[in-house]
């Protein structure tokens, strides 16, 4: 924790550098903020240096849990003490929104902030995209940590492949895949006449799944071109990485072949091309205007990034119902975006439809496949429980929210796009509107349902089970 803490002090003196070359007058909160977290981190670094031990799979779960809230603490600081975030609560959601790439912001005025704070949004986004604690496995071997037990907390669930025996190798190709893209995306932008600073940090919300913009309006301001370039890697962003591994290496035939990116993009173009159709024909608006609308908001959602180029609540309300249900979809485990993602969705539609056969051979074994290997019935149990607590969590978290005080439309909005990590929601939180007029209560109950959604409900819950704290 307190190497993380220097790590991300690092970056705040980033921004105050940011700061320093726009003459602008963040550079005071980005110093002061990066003072006080290196004394944290220095303190406990300090206290900690000589008690190496191997971080075992509890030890895992609550430092992965931690390093979440532990960033956004100190993260919040340069919007508290830059006064650009008043209240240290709506620092905070702005904080673990952006790490948690959920987008979600209580911050009505964004053009009118300098160059430094809206650069420290999109890296909350670049840090929180791939996960911390992947970019961590790399680096805290040289402190004397392994990093083995905290990558699998950190994707705890449905896990994606190893690229490599060693998992800091395999950190580190992630994050190199990571970068290329964000690399590429920057040139297509600047292509399109975008800024290299607006550029960079629509890259980073971009890739992380994020969608933290340095416009008001989100995408709607910008060109076809531009439009067109986000779909596409918001599109790559929710391919499972080491899908893109396999491609870079040549391997396109076992990308083609994966079930579960089948279905991420069948599923792309039947919802798009339902919403384009009821546009042109109910709408009248021209064929790829519609198109392009459709495209973008349904990749958008299914993504997690929650960019938005059209107020989708306007359409007719069967439409922005589908992009609701959109919101607990998710795309390909193993990518940078939130929700349930499809490989769930996916074992569980194959092991209900089995389930017929099982009653018609009840003395039959019939396992589940997926890209042609038998799944264990441990993980199919483990992906029911997911779901079915995912869900119980949602229609709780609702009720909590309407006795706050937000209406039913509103409250479902935020929270399914909270835990889906997406950022605009339904009603009072749409993708016109933002967080800052839900109560302080409220915004603590979504800032723990993002994390929540991040770390996909088990990592995070599982600390608060009493057995969790017994002697082995």
């Amino acid at each position: 924790m307190s190497v993380l803490a220097l790590i991300e002090s690092v970056f705040m003196i980033l921004c105050a550098l940011m700061a320093f070359f726009y003459c602008e007058g963040d550079l005071g909160c980005f110093l002061k903020s990066a003072i006080i977290t290196i004394a944290v981190g220095g303190i406990l670094f300090l206290i900690t240096k000589n008690h190496k031990t191997e971080i075992h799979k509890r030890e895992a779960f609550l430092v992965v849990s931690l390093v979440w809230v532990f960033f956004s603490i100190f993260g919040a600081l340069p919007y508290w003490i830059g006064s650009y975030v008043p209240s240290y609560t709506n620092a905070f959601f702005e904080t673990i929104s952006g790490f948690t790439t959920t987008g979600a912001s209580v911050i009505s005025d964004i053009e009118s902030l300098p160059h430094g704070i809206l650069f420290w949004r999109s890296l909350t986004h670049l840090l929180g995209g791939m996960g911390i604690l992947v970019l961590t496995v790399a680096i805290l071997p040289i402190f004397g940590f392994g990093g083995m037990a905290m990558f699998n907390a950190e994707a705890a669930g449905v896990t994606v492949d190893k690229l490599h025996p060693r998992i800091k190798e395999t950190a580190k190709r992630l994050w190199g895949i990571y970068m290329l893209l964000i690399a590429l995306e920057i040139i297509f932008l600047m292509l399109g006449d975008m800024g290299l600073f607006d550029a960079v940090c629509h890259s980073f919300g971009t890739l992380a799944s994020g969608g933290f913009s340095t416009k008001n309006d989100s995408i709607m301001g910008y060109s076809t071109y531009i439009q067109y370039v986000i779909i596409f890697f918001m599109f790559l962003a929710g391919v499972n990485f080491t899908l893109h591994y396999f491609a870079i290496k040549g391997n396109l035939k076992k990308v083609i072949q994966n079930q579960e990116f089948k279905v991420y993009f069948g599923l792309i173009l039947l919802i798009t091309a339902i919403i384009t159709l009821t546009l042109t024909l109910k709408n009248h608006l021209p064929l790829e205007h519609s198109f392009r609308d459709a495209l973008f908001q349904v990749v958008s959602v299914i993504t997690s990034t929650g960019f938005v180029s059209a107020d989708y609540t306007a359409w007719p309300s069967y439409l922005w119902m589908l992009i609701f249900g959109l919101m607990f979809t998710g795309a390909c485990v193993g990518s940078t975006s939130g929700g349930v993602k499809i490989l769930r969705h996916l074992l569980l539609f194959k092991n209900s439809f089995l389930e017929f056969k099982r009653m018609i051979h009840p003395s039959a074994v019939i396992p589940v496949r997926y890209n042609n290997e038998a799944i264990g019935k441990d993980v199919i149990f483990k992906i029911q429980a997911f779901v079915v607590l995912y869900f119980i969590i949602f229609f709780a978290s609702t009720i909590v929210l309407a006795f706050l005080g937000l209406d039913f439309i509103s409250a479902m909005g935020a929270v399914a796009t909270t835990m889906g990590g997406i950022g605009p929601g339904l009603g009072k939180v749409g993708p016109v509107d933002n967080f800052a007029m839900l109560p302080n209560a409220a915004k603590w109950v979504l800032s723990f349902l993002m994390l929540l959604g991040r770390l996909e409900l088990f990592t995070l819950l599982i600390i608060f089970v009493p057995a969790f704290w017994k002697n082995r």
